[in-house]
């Protein structure tokens, strides 16, 4: 049997920089961002759902409340932003492992962070979709990536 999906939208506003891009994202800037959460499992519960929405709410979303929401994210080997951060004594920062592109953000919110809060749960992040404008978003999934959910 096919997984059965839902989709949860969580908005949340954070700044940036993406080291070594060649025009304007390569300084420290913000977007006001949505996430789409599109959870999936294999049978419904005993309610006809995947999961509550105020269950992907209140894991995913408050994880992006505490660690990216008016923040600022950015690749812990850009050493330039945090000389910038520690001078600014901004303490609301996260430290990614690679260049906080949309494509990074939407990849590490998929395999790390849905995994992480869903785990005592039957259901799985099967993609993530970040917009970063109204024009611009990136896609990660499961299928595309070569992973098998569960």
């Amino acid at each position: 049997m096919a997984p059965i999906i839902c989709t949860r939208r969580i908005q949340f506003c954070a700044g940036h920089r993406v080291l070594n891009h060649e025009n304007k994202c390569a300084h420290m800037h913000g977007h006001n961002y949505v996430a789409f959460f599109e959870a999936g499992v294999e049978e419904l519960d005993g309610i006809g759902r995947v999961i509550d929405f105020s269950v992907l709410k209140e894991r995913l979303g408050g994880w992006v409340d505490e660690h990216w929401d008016h923040g600022f994210v950015y690749w812990d080997k850009d050493i330039e932003v945090v000389a910038a951060l520690d001078a600014m004594n901004e303490d609301r920062r996260f430290a990614m492992p690679y260049n906080p592109t949309a494509e990074n953000m939407a990849q590490y919110l998929l395999r790390v962070v849905g995994p992480s809060v869903l785990d005592d749960t039957p259901v799985y992040l099967n993609a993530v979709r970040v917009w970063e404008t109204e024009n611009c978003y990136a896609d990660a999934n499961l299928e595309r990536i070569g992973v098998t959910p569960g």
